[in-house]
């Protein structure tokens, strides 16, 4: 199963974003992550959609609402 995660604070390294933005995005139910030893992942089947998500957020500056509205 763990291969199927991905550490956020990798994730966010790779694609130089914030951690709280993609804790915003699971506060507003719009993603799942798992914990496990205290640190949290994310599932890469949702990766497809965190692509499309970065790119409304940080390339389109649309916020965590929009990005709900329009999903």
């Amino acid at each position: 199963m763990e291969r199927d995660l991905i550490a956020i604070t990798e994730y966010c390294i790779k694609y130089d974003i914030e951690p709280s933005f993609i804790n915003s995005l699971e506060e507003s139910g719009i993603i799942m992550l798992t914990d496990i030893n205290q640190e949290r992942f994310i599932h890469i089947e949702q990766l497809p959609e965190m692509d499309r998500y970065i790119h409304f957020h940080y390339d389109l500056q649309i916020n965590i609402e929009g990005i709900d509205a329009i999903r």
